[in-house]
């Protein structure tokens, strides 16, 4: 499965969890925080995974028709 939009490229990128005592000798974990991506049909009949962001602007283009 997975993890990339299909249309923008947008994936999953490496974060940090906050911490308030954060130093040297007390290190934050490192998260990785994925897109949220769905299943979306294309005016082609295709399915595709694609970010909610990506998804939204394809049902505003397809209104306008």
């Amino acid at each position: 499965m997975s993890k990339v939009c299909e249309i923008c490229g947008k994936g999953p990128v490496m974060g940090r969890k906050y911490n308030k005592l954060m130093s040297k000798y007390n290190p934050t974990p490192k998260v990785s925080k994925k897109p949220n991506l769905q299943w979306a049909t294309l005016a082609s009949g295709e399915r595709v995974k694609v970010c909610t962001r990506c998804k939204k602007t394809l049902l505003k283009k397809n209104k306008g028709k």
